[in-house]
């Protein structure tokens, strides 16, 4: 039951960070594994289950890429499945590069109001679940989704800002 709540939104928060479906699913698979071996040691706080996933999550990234400077290996993604869409590519593309641009300006924001951001619009926590997680209060989350909100739009060309 627990896996069945929390997957997709671990997923989402993995897949953000390594921009790879097979290393997200791995990463997720394996964030689960890690939970359920230390579910013996874990201990309600008044912590939401979902934080203590998503901290092991983060945790999980870290030593990924941290082990991935020094190794020489690349993964390779599996071909997406292709869409049977009737509509040409040009909306596909359009859609992927205001995707990549949203993206890359997430990556230019201080570390605390992308994690904000990518919780409260990527994984769609919500401000409670997201201030658990960061381990903060409803109003400072609040506060730095506002400032990282703002920042985006800064960092974003002057099209995409009204779309």
């Amino acid at each position: 039951m627990l896996y069945d709540h929390y997957h997709v939104s671990v997923y989402r928060f993995l897949y953000y960070r390594t921009r790879s479906q097979t290393l997200a699913e791995d990463l997720t698979s394996e964030t689960f594994f890690r939970a359920l071996r230390s579910m013996n040691g874990f201990r309600w706080q008044g912590k939401d289950f979902g934080a203590w996933l998503m901290t092991i999550a983060r945790n999980l990234t870290t030593d990924h890429f941290k082990a991935g400077r020094t190794r020489l290996e690349m993964s390779t993604e599996d071909m997406t499945p292709h869409d049977d869409a009737t509509e040409g590519p040009e909306g596909a593309v359009i859609a992927g590069l205001t995707n990549e641009v949203l993206l890359q300006a997430l990556t230019e924001l201080p570390t605390e109001q992308r994690e904000c951001l990518v919780m409260r619009f990527l994984q769609g926590l919500s401000i409670a679940e997201t201030a658990r997680a960061l381990e903060r209060s409803d109003g400072a989350v609040k506060q730095l989704q506002l400032r990282g909100v703002r920042n985006l739009a800064k960092l974003l060309p002057e099209g995409l800002r009204d779309a």
